[in-house]
C-alpha cells in the first residue's frame, strides 16, 4: 500500500498540482520556482548537514550515542532527495524535514516507531521475527565470532 502511495499517487498528485500552478502563474514562472527551490534547497541540506555532521562529531567525542544526530542526517538527506524531486508537494515536506523546528517532529515520529520495532525497512539482522529466523536473519543474542587475517603474498 505504501508503495502504491508512493509510485502511483504522490506522482500523480505532483503533477496535478504544477499543472495547476502553471495555469495561475504561468508555465516558465512556474518551472523557474522549482528550479530555484532546488538550488536553494540544496544549499539549505548542505548548511543543515554540516551543522548536524558537527553535532555528531561533538557527541561522539563526549562518549556518547549520536543517535539525535543520526537521525536528523537521514532526515536531511530525505529532504534532500525531496527537495530535488521535481514538484512542489515533495518540496514542501522536504522543507518541513529540513528545518530544525519542524524536523523534530519527524524525529520523535520515527523514534516511537524505532522503540515499538515498526520501522519502514529490516535487514534481516537483528530481527526477533520467526520469519527472520527462518530466512537466516539473527536474533537479538546471536553472534558471530570471526577472525580475521592479513593476506599473504599477492592478490591472485
Amino acid at each position: 500500500m505504501i508503495l502504491f502511495l508512493l509510485f502511483i499517487v504522490a506522482p500523480i498528485a505532483e503533477l496535478y498540482t504544477i499543472i495547476q500552478m502553471s495555469g495561475a502563474i504561468g508555465f516558465f514562472n512556474t518551472l523557474g520556482l522549482m528550479i530555484a527551490v532546488g538550488f536553494i534547497g540544496s544549499w539549505l541540506v548542505k548548511r543543515e548537514g554540516l551543522r548536524v555532521w558537527r553535532r555528531f562529531n561533538e557527541a561522539v567525542a563526549q562518549g556518547k550515542i549520536p543517535t539525535k544526530e543520526m537521525i536528523d542526517g537521514v532526515l536531511i538527506l530525505g529532504a534532500g532527495a525531496l527537495l530535488l524531486t521535481p514538484g512542489f508537494l515533495s518540496d514542501v515536506f522536504g522543507l518541513l524535514m529540513l528545518f530544525p523546528v519542524t524536523r523534530a517532529f519527524f524525529r520523535t515520529y520515527l523514534m516511537r516507531r524505532a522503540k515499538k520495532g515498526g520501522m519502514f525497512f529490516s535487514t534481516g539482522f537483528g530481527s526477533s521475527s520467526s520469519q527472520g529466523r527462518q530466512r537466516g536473519g539473527f536474533t537479538s543474542g546471536d553472534f558471530i565470532d570471526t577472525d580475521a587475517e592479513e593476506p599473504r603474498g599477492e592478490l591472485e
